[in-house]
């Protein structure tokens, strides 16, 4: 592994944080460096017991490493360790993530909004239904059967009814059957999923917008992991549509620390009318006096919040303007199109069925097999192959529709198999389809 080239740019911008403070009387000491020095060798030792998730040939679950500018950024904002939810405690880094939000909403079509940085998906998410609920309390809320399971959580901690809608063979939400649940006036917010965690499907916004208009309700879309694929211009048609129409929705969910090249967590939450803001407004007697201004947490149901991950998240932004088309979006695109061309492959090998052909940059496939259960051992089997040869997937299940109807034509059409799972999200990964192709074909060759 490379020496990081942030490390020594850090080395340099940090003399010049502390010099700002140079001014203050000196505080006591701190450990020995002799002591730290042995603490962090055990836990160097101690991490290496981990995947080579920075590495391409990890191309398991979504993993995507930071931005060597946003590990340094990070680095350099943790000697101060600001946290944005008051000004008094995040002045500068406050002012950063602002900045930063904006240019999101940008991405989006967006110049009114509200919005702020998280903690990660899960809780922008919760604050999406939160609002949801306040505007029509005690309706609805309802998500495809492949949008992430944490919806349904959530709806039960806000004490919100909530209902799964059927989706297609491609893992799309139905149309049909989501028009059948919203024609009741029980739907207060319909969850359009950009991006499914299990394939990456897309789901068609731009013909549930058309439903909006029939019948009243509101649009949440979560694009935690597909949403900066707005920026792209390689998705399939109806995936461009739908992103097309992004603007569209009520509120929008994007993680940074997917595809943003942020560490953990840093996720982002977006509201298209302001006015919303009018349910977080909540007294402090001690937060929130020292400044006019507004205290970004006056607008989160979070309290303490890390100031470092909007330091970088701005600080990457900067190197790596949201630009359609730009050096950014690219990266992108080199992911998408490494899953094609490894769906291409597979597509051609007899010993596989591919699932629906990639949307975005996860493609899905089953090892060949008279039974279920034989097609997942096997999945199994290869997985634990490839890793011993460095090459590191996923398994997941899904619904065998898939693969088909005729892939295990004496299955009940309701059963799931186990199959091979991988995210092809990291620019680099499109120079080494090649490689990870010959290591995946070997551990098959080996398994089967």
């Amino acid at each position: 592994m490379k020496q990081d080239p942030a490390l020594e740019l850090l080395a340099e911008a940090l003399p010049k944080l502390q010099q700002s403070f140079a001014h203050l009387p000196a505080t006591g000491g701190i450990a020995s460096t002799d002591a730290m020095r042995s603490v962090l060798v055990q836990l160097a030792e101690r991490l290496a017991d981990n995947y080579p998730y920075f590495h391409p040939l990890y191309a398991g679950q979504m993993l995507k490493p930071p931005h060597p500018i946003a590990r340094a950024a990070y680095a350099l904002a943790m000697w101060i360790n600001p946290n944005n939810h008051a000004l008094d405690g995040g002045r500068a880094s406050s002012q950063l993530e602002i900045e930063a939000v904006r240019e999101i909403a940008v991405m989006f079509g967006w110049t009114e909004y509200l919005g702020h940085l998280t903690s990660g998906g899960t809780f922008a998410n919760l604050e999406a239904l939160w609002i949801a609920g306040q505007l029509h309390p005690g309706k609805k809320i309802v998500a495809s059967e492949h949008a992430h399971y944490t919806h349904n959580r959530i709806s039960a901690v806000l004490g919100l009814p909530f209902e799964s809608i059927a989706a297609d063979a491609r893992g799309r939400m139905d149309l049909t059957a989501l028009e059948s649940a919203v024609q009741s006036g029980e739907i207060g917010t319909v969850v359009v999923t950009l991006g499914t965690t299990s394939a990456g499907a897309i789901d068609p916004l731009d013909r549930i917008l058309e439903l909006r208009q029939r019948y009243a309700f509101r649009i949440h879309v979560d694009a935690a992991y597909g949403g900066y694929f707005k920026l792209v211009s390689n998705l399939a048609p109806d995936g461009t549509r739908a992103y097309a129409k992004m603007h569209e929705a009520d509120s929008i969910v994007v993680d940074p620390h997917k595809h943003g090249l942020q560490p953990y967590g840093c996720g982002c939450i977006l509201f298209r009318d302001p006015s919303v803001g009018r349910f977080y407004k909540h007294d402090s007697p001690y937060t929130y006096f020292t400044s006019s201004e507004l205290h970004l947490g006056e607008i989160s149901l979070e309290c303490s919040r890390a100031g470092a991950a909007a330091t970088a998240l701005w600080a990457t932004q900067k190197l790596l303007p949201l630009i359609p088309d730009g050096e950014f979006a690219t990266g992108l695109s080199c992911g998408r199109m490494a899953a094609l061309r490894v769906y291409e492959k597979v597509s051609h090998d007899p010993r596989f069925l591919v699932g629906p052909e990639p949307e975005l940059d996860i493609l899905i496939l089953a090892v060949k097999a008279y039974t279920l259960e034989e097609s997942s051992r096997l999945a199994m089997a290869i997985f634990d192959r490839a890793a011993g040869q460095d090459l590191h997937l996923a398994l997941a299940q899904v619904p065998i529709a898939f693969f088909g109807s005729g892939a295990w034509p004496n299955a009940p059409s309701d059963r799931k198999v186990t199959c091979l799972r991988s995210v092809l999200m990291k620019p680099e990964h499109l120079d080494w389809v090649d490689a990870i192709w010959e290591r995946f074909s070997q551990a098959a060759a080996h398994a089967i």
